[in-house]
């Protein structure tokens, strides 16, 4: 079972979310977070993961993009979790 691999698929703006959350969260005094020091290494292994399949993380444009795609995964305001087809 050591040898088995675990694929998680992301869209693209998920990916860069998910990054640059990742990214910020290294950055603070993560032994409040993470109690357990086994977990830093899937930590970071998903992070260099993310920032080699993101080459805009390094664009001019970068916040623009972050913003654009926080956007697009943020519920809508009447987002109620419900479908018009349901009523």
């Amino acid at each position: 079972m050591d040898d088995e691999q675990i694929t998680i698929k992301l869209t693209p703006d998920e990916a860069l979310v998910l990054s640059d959350w990742l990214e910020r969260v290294q950055m603070t005094d993560l032994s409040r977070l993470v109690d357990d020091a086994a977990v830093w290494a899937p930590i970071h292994r998903l992070a260099g993961t993310l920032d080699k399949a993101l080459p805009g993380i390094f664009a001019a444009d970068y916040s623009e993009r972050l913003e654009a795609a926080r956007r697009r995964l943020r519920p809508s305001a009447d987002d109620d979790g419900e479908s018009e087809d349901s009523a």
